[in-house]
């Protein structure tokens, strides 16, 4: 099976943390030339720093707010200007929780923007340099909820649908280039966001965050969270060149919690 992804350079957004910082490591073990794009200059400074490094493998950061798309556009081009980007990790950070119904009408348009529109301007700054190679990776960390939507995560299902069913339009649009799209879908991961959620609920209902984790891995067979590197195991594979006919799908990295196929 070919892994090598020697020669290759990927983009990783969301790296500072989280499932981002555990994907730069993964390609970087690969043998990918890894930037990595988040908002914190200090985090990603020390992501960079211990990436693993071969001879000749070289990796760098972008400081932006994926919010802020024209900031976003003229980094990213600045970068694949001088090293054109064949891997392409769209990872962002969840909106907050809540109701639907709640939601100001801001509140998804700031979603909307951070996700979508920002995957959009990345893949458009992206896409020459993986036309002229022949070779091109577009994966966007999701969540199973563009499957089941999941409870008082409103914004958060809607717009991951969104994101969705962008990539399944992409797939079929870019595959004649080389270019493949796919989505994975993390189940409930060790992360900030995991806190974060821990936390929403703990405030909603008063109950314990050990009782509100325990409630939450009884869905889960696997009777665990994940840890971000075995998200990262699946977006790398996806990177490589040995998934070259795996296109337009959403990839569960969930513990066997969803109960569709």
């Amino acid at each position: 099976m070919n892994l090598d992804l020697t020669g290759k350079h990927a983009l990783v957004c969301g790296a500072s943390q989280g499932i981002g910082r555990a994907a730069a490591h993964e390609l970087a073990l690969l043998g990918a030339d890894v930037t990595v794009l988040a908002r914190s200059a200090d985090a990603l400074e020390r992501t960079v720093a211990e990436l693993p490094r071969r001879d000749g493998q070289s990796h760098a950061w972008i400081e932006v707010d994926v919010a802020d798309a024209r900031a976003l556009r003229a980094k990213v081009a600045a970068t694949t200007s001088a090293a054109p980007v064949q891997i392409l990790v769209n990872n962002t950070g969840g909106p907050p929780g809540g109701p639907a119904h709640l939601a100001d009408a801001a509140a998804y348009l700031d979603a909307f923007q951070r996700h979508l529109i920002a995957n959009q301007t990345l893949v458009q700054c992206v896409l020459p340099g993986m036309r002229d190679a022949g070779y091109g990776r577009v994966i966007n960390v999701i969540s199973t909820s563009v499957k089941e939507p999941i409870r008082n995560l409103g914004v958060s299902n809607t717009i991951r649908g969104a994101v969705a069913s962008w990539a399944k339009t992409l797939a079929t649009e870019l595959a004649p280039y080389g270019v493949t799209v796919n989505n994975v879908l993390p189940g409930y991961t060790r992360t900030q966001r995991l806190e974060q959620i821990v936390a929403d609920r703990v405030a909603a209902t008063g109950k314990s965050a050990d009782d509100i984790e325990k409630t939450m891995l009884a869905s889960v067979p696997a009777g665990r969270f994940a840890d971000a590197s075995e998200i990262a195991a699946a977006i790398a594979f996806l990177a490589s060149p040995a998934a070259a006919y795996i296109n337009g799908i959403n990839v569960p990295v969930d513990g066997g919690r969803m109960q569709s196929l």
